[in-house]
């Protein structure tokens, strides 16, 4: 059993204190990573970026959100308004709510009382988190179809379905945890990586996790649910202001959620990295928080990274690496975990290094059908024939461009009569 011993004896002051912080490491690291994806993907794009607002442009994001505070707030005649105004606070609360649990570091002490870098925590922390990110989706399908319009209806509708698609997969890689781990609270999680991380005994996990949080996040290039070239802007095509500016709010501090989420159950939560673990005082105090961000951070500059690299996927894509390789390969990795939990319960020895070696196997795995699913997808397309002779352009009732090798019919202009020549 988990000891939980720690927590619930907090006096309210201080639970008040834990919960003012933890709302302003995630404000504060919000304002700073929209900042830091416009200045990294700019030098990505060999531009310069925000430059003006504040010395080196360090104000540009403050500036932006009093910039959307202060416009007006436009509402479509054409909506359910109590549904359209509740959406964004459905989408922005619960991402709060989900750091609750979230073990910032080790024992501390504040203002002479003892205390852990946590919240509070749950013999089932995390599938809380999953509770209550599966939540927020409600925010993202209310404002699509209480918007009246076919394109938010639309991205509604897809994050539902991407959801549904990787959750499977990412609570699939939570139960390889748990089963390795024998609980399910953050902190004790985090206590049973004190040796090695789950990133080398679970790498096909952290894998499958990876590319889940992109795609609960709806960040690129899995951002369908939003994407501009097809859908406008999705879900949140019809907000403005306040309202559109929530939703961003959503996004970042989900990003900063599953990021931190992620460190917690394969890096080691707030330990030390290699080769700072050496150090004997490392872990103690205030130190975890530092290494704990320094973790998030290096998430965090992989949805940037991955935003900057990476063209936006087609939905078929899209589901079928969901259904087809993840959630499968998940089942399976789930079963070889559950395998030598139970050798070890039986009282047999099996070498941490066979689970590492079978991790590096069935990750490579996944990572060659997810490439052959792209690359395929592709050849299949170039090796389609291209349509040749002649086309009707409104055949389905709206105009569409020729595909190459299609000609279009001869169009005679009309000649236009004015009225002095017809004098003349």
């Amino acid at each position: 059993m988990t000891d939980l011993s720690l927590f619930g004896h907090d006096p309210w002051w201080l639970v008040i204190a834990k919960t003012v912080g933890i709302f302003a490491y995630l404000m504060l690291t919000t304002l700073v990573v929209v900042l830091a994806e416009r200045k990294i993907m700019a030098y990505m794009q060999m531009r310069v970026g925000p430059n003006r607002v504040g010395p080196w442009g360090l104000l540009q994001t403050l500036a932006d959100g009093v910039k959307m505070a202060l416009k007006e707030g436009v509402i479509p005649t054409g909506v359910d308004k109590p549904v359209y105004l509740l959406a964004p606070v459905i989408a922005a609360v619960p991402a709060f709510m989900a750091v609750a649990v979230i073990p910032f570091g080790g024992q501390v002490s504040i203002a002479g009382h003892q205390t852990a870098l946590q919240l509070t925590d749950l013999p089932v922390g995390v599938l809380y988190i999953l509770a209550i990110a599966s939540v927020g989706v409600y925010g993202i399908v209310l404002a699509g179809w209480s918007s009246g319009s076919t394109y938010p209806l639309l991205g509604g509708l897809r994050s539902t379905a991407q959801v549904i698609s990787y959750e499977i997969a990412m609570a699939m890689s939570f139960a390889a945890v748990f089963l390795l781990s024998g609980t399910m609270s953050t902190s004790g999680i985090v206590a049973a990586q004190d040796r090695i991380w789950y990133i080398f005994l679970l790498l096909p996990s952290f894998l499958i996790y990876t590319i889940s949080m992109v795609g609960e996040t709806n960040r690129a290039p899995f951002d369908l649910p939003e994407a501009e070239g097809e859908l406008v802007g999705g879900f949140h095509t019809e907000y403005s202001s306040l309202p559109f500016a929530m939703f961003m709010l959503a996004e970042y501090v989900n990003m900063v959620t599953v990021s931190a989420l992620s460190a917690t159950l394969f890096l080691g939560g707030w330990h030390a990295p290699f080769p700072f673990n050496l150090w004997d005082g490392a872990n103690a105090g205030w130190w975890g928080l530092l290494w704990f961000t320094m973790k998030v951070w290096g998430f965090l500059f992989f949805f940037i990274w991955l935003r900057g690299t990476l063209p936006r996927l087609r939905y078929d894509q899209f589901m079928k690496l969901g259904w087809k390789i993840l959630i499968p390969i998940s089942l399976l990795w789930v079963m070889v975990v559950a395998t030598v939990r139970a050798f070890r319960n039986e009282g047999y020895e099996i070498k941490s290094i066979a689970l590492v070696i079978a991790g590096v196997v069935v990750a490579l795995l996944v990572l060659a059908l997810a490439w052959k699913l792209v690359r395929g997808s592709r050849a299949r397309v170039a090796d389609e024939p291209a349509p040749t002779g002649a086309f009707d352009p409104m055949a389905g009732g709206f105009p569409v461009p020729p595909m190459p090798g299609q000609t279009l019919p001869e169009f005679r202009r009309k000649s236009v009569v004015t009225q002095g020549s017809t004098d003349a």
